[in-house]
């Protein structure tokens, strides 16, 4: 099932659930897939939508994080559950090794020497792991291995 379709089943579900914050967070992710779509005037690939979502999962972790330090812990809880629900529709993650093992080959195939050729690896690695890992956590662990 494409994830719009699997959007729409599970809003109609939330609807009819009344969960409120769950057709909030599958609301606000359906107008995110559809503000791109009429950006690039076509309807979106897999990988675009993957990049969407994990935009709004990062999103998501920064406001947390920005809640959490002013003390506003009535807006951490409902972020920490939009989170939750945006993340079900997210593949699922790779584990540390996976991610290293495919690091290691795009150092390779980039023939990445030192961290100056960062960019070189980060561009053969984002569209393999996009929506599989954190990005963040990627450019960390390639800046370790490329400083070695």
């Amino acid at each position: 099932m494409d994830i719009n379709a699997r959007l729409n089943a599970e809003m109609v579900i939330a609807a009819k659930a009344k969960d409120k914050i769950r057709l909030s967070a599958i609301r606000m992710l359906k107008t995110a897939l559809h503000n791109k779509e009429i950006d690039v005037m076509r309807p979106l690939n897999e990988n675009e939508t993957l990049q969407i979502i994990s935009v709004m999962v990062k999103q998501r972790k920064d406001s947390i994080e920005q809640f959490a330090k002013g003390g506003r812990t009535d807006l951490v809880e409902k972020e920490e559950a939009e989170l939750k629900v945006v993340q079900e529709f997210m593949p699922a993650q790779m584990s540390d090794d996976e991610v290293e093992s495919v690091i290691q080959k795009a150092i390779a195939e980039a023939g990445a020497v030192s961290v100056k050729d960062m960019g070189k690896v980060m561009k053969v690695l984002m569209p393999q792991l996009t929506g599989k890992a954190d990005g963040k956590m990627v450019g960390e662990k390639v800046k370790a291995l490329l400083s070695q």
